[in-house]
Parts: structure tokens; C-alpha cells; sequence
């Protein structure tokens, strides 16, 4: 059997971490979604510049845009929306038969937002209307103004997914702000069951970071290297399962709130000397999402191995997290500069997104 179909059976999602007219046009992205059980794409400043950048198909939309008196945010929008509303649509029938829980294409905010939580809230709504898909996730950073506009967000009925996340800091904080927003939309009338959120963890750039720090300590501590993302995402489940199936849940869970799932990003190893699938095989469980570049969803689908693995060896993960406290690695100040650099590395990428359209 198809690996990628085993893993859905288990209860975990795989998303595309890419889009462009070439998988849509080529039918590529469709033959994911039909035979490997693809149910979800997520989407970047850096992925949108490299389809535009590389794309065939791109280049007489960008010309006839270029000749209309417009903001380069603007064109790149025309040119990147009726992307997302394609694959929203070839995505449609998963959205349908999962009753909302599967089947959705992340849209970022700009990052030049990351810091205004009321700019943030504004272009979210505004992404949702043009977009015009119910199955369509407004992508929010984690940062303290992004969680502002997260509450806001989901208490205006708009599905976000979460990123940039590095550490159990960011995912306490994110999961505190999504439920802040859902009391507030339940207390304001509204529905609840009508918005979703996934909770995205990065994972190799966590290894990477950690790494270099084992590296210069040396010694026993070698021994600790690429084990620690992994830890972080089984910890973070189990956050994930008291949270949500806990009683403090309860309320919103009956008037149809569902949890946010914690989605594994940053999925394609690193470092060559790990796996291909350090961060997929040891992750697979129910309520989770893990969204993975093409190299390693062609790897899952060659030689992956699906099992439910998330809540194992979770002994194993509580001591890599206390080996690294006693090494006096902080895992939430790892976190919070990973945050930083993770920021302007999508800034960066979304300023030579729009120099290709200005």
C-alpha cells in the first residue's frame, strides 16, 4: 500500500509544502490529491518566488500586469490568488467529506505585518474575501502582535494556520490565543464550528539550531544531537491532548469548537547525515498535519514506514529536554531568535517577491 494513504489511515494529514502553476497546470498537484491521498497545501513568500521566478506559465500575466497602474503587492496578489483558489477548488471534495476538517490552502499575510496586529487583522479579512474559499487558511506568524491578530482573527470567524513556531512557548501562546478568539466569536453569537487552526512547529531548523550548540560543547553531548525536534513535536502533542481533550475544552467543544491541530513544518532534513524522514516517521498520529516539501513526500511515498508513533518514546523526549536544560540550552530563547531569523528570512523573500513584480 501507498505509504502516504497508510499515514492518512492513521489519522495524520499530508500537505504540500508548494504550489505553482506547473503542479496545477500539469496536473500534478491533482494526481497528489487522487492518489496519494494529499489533503492540503501550504504556501510562502519563498514559494511564491520561486514559481513566479522559474515559471513558464507566469509570464503573461506578469507582463499584462506590469503595464497596469498598480502596487507590486497588488500584482503579485493577482497573480498568486487565482493559484489558491484553484487549488482550493481542486481540494473542495476533501473539505466536503471531512465536514471541514481537511482540505485547505494556507495564504500568507505579508511579513512586513508581523509586528501590527490590527494591519495583520485587516489584511486577513481582506486575503478571505478575495480568496473567496471556505476551505482557505489566513497564514499569521506567531510573533506577540501576530498573536494578537490571531485571537482577532479566529473571533472574526477567519481559519488561520499559525507559523512560525520553534518552541513549547510559542505553542502554549498560540493555542491560549485560539481559544481566547473562539470564546470571544461564541459570546459575540457566533459560531464557533465555523473556523479551523492548525498550529505549525518547524522542526529541522530546531535540530540545526541545537546542533551547533551540542557541537561546541562536544563531548557526551554529541550524543544528543538531531533528537531534539522531534522531542519538542511529541511533547507538544501531549500539550495538544490535555489541552484539547481535557475539560478545559469542554465548553467550546460542545457549542462545535474544534481543536487546533498541531502541524509539523519544516519537514525536509537538513543535515544528510539523518534520515530523510526524521521528521515524518517518528510524528505519525491522529489530529496532526504534516506538511512536506516534494523531495520528502517522494521520499515517504518510496520507502516510508507508516506506524502511529507520536505518543511513543515520550520518556525519551521529556530527557532530551531535560539533558538540554542541564547543558543550559534554552530551549525558549532557541525559540525566540530562531523566530527572529525565520521573520527575515520570509521578509527578505517576500521584498524579492515583489522586485519581480514592481
Amino acid at each position: 500500500m501507498n505509504p502516504l494513504l497508510e499515514v492518512r489511515a492513521l489519522g495524520q494529514q499530508i500537505w504540500l509544502d508548494n504550489l505553482s502553476r506547473s503542479l496545477l497546470n500539469d496536473g500534478h498537484l491533482a494526481r497528489f490529491i487522487a492518489e496519494d491521498g494529499v489533503c492540503g497545501v501550504t504556501t510562502n513568500p519563498s514559494i511564491f518566488h520561486k514559481a513566479i521566478a522559474d515559471g513558464r506559465y507566469y509570464e503573461d500575466d506578469l507582463a499584462r500586469l506590469l503595464a497596469e497602474p498598480l502596487e507590486a503587492e497588488a500584482r503579485y496578489e493577482a497573480l498568486v490568488i487565482p493559484d489558491v483558489q484553484r487549488a482550493c477548488d481542486l481540494l473542495a471534495a476533501t473539505h466536503k467529506a471531512s465536514d471541514g476538517n481537511a482540505g485547505y490552502v494556507s495564504l500568507e499575510v505579508s511579513p512586513a505585518l508581523a509586528h501590527d496586529a490590527e494591519a495583520t487583522v485587516a489584511a486577513g479579512i481582506r486575503l478571505k474575501s478575495a480568496v473567496d474559499r471556505d476551505n482557505l487558511l489566513i497564514k499569521v506568524p506567531a510573533t506577540e502582535a501576530g498573536l494578537t491578530a490571531i485571537e482577532g482573527l479566529i473571533a472574526r470567524g477567519v481559519s488561520v494556520n499559525v507559523t512560525l513556531m520553534f518552541s513549547l512557548e510559542h505553542v502554549d501562546a498560540v493555542a491560549a490565543a485560539y481559544v481566547a478568539g473562539l470564546e470571544r466569536l461564541r459570546q459575540a453569537g457566533g459560531n464557533p464550528a465555523s473556523v479551523r487552526s492548525v498550529a505549525s512547529l518547524f522542526l529541522s531548523r530546531v535540530d540545526t539550531a541545537v546542533d551547533k550548540r551540542l557541537d561546541e560543547i562536544g563531548g557526551e553531548a554529541l550524543q544528543l544531537r538531531g533528537k531534539t525536534a522531534v522531542a519538542m513535536a511529541k511533547l507538544a502533542y501531549r500539550r495538544y491532548l490535555e489541552r484539547f481533550h481535557g475539560s478545559v475544552f469542554a465548553p467550546l467543544r460542545a457549542s462545535g469548537a474544534r481543536p487546533q491541530f498541531m502541524l509539523w513544518a519544516s519537514t525536509g532534513t537538513k543535515n544528510a547525515a539523518y534520515s530523510d524522514l526524521l521528521y515524518v516517521e517518528p510524528l505519525i498520529g491522529p489530529e496532526t498535519v504534516n506538511t512536506l516539501p516534494d523531495a520528502t513526500l517522494a521520499a515517504l511515498r518510496d520507502h516510508g514506514h507508516a506506524a502511529p508513533t507520536i505518543e511513543e518514546d515520550i520518556e525519551a523526549a521529556e530527557a532530551q529536554f531535560k539533558a538540554l536544560s542541564g547543558l543550559n540550552i534554552d530551549m525558549d530563547l532557541v525559540g525566540r531568535q530562531l523566530q527572529e531569523e525565520g521573520l527575515k528570512q520570509f521578509e527578505q523573500a517576500f521584498s524579492a517577491l515583489l522586485e519581480l513584480t514592481a
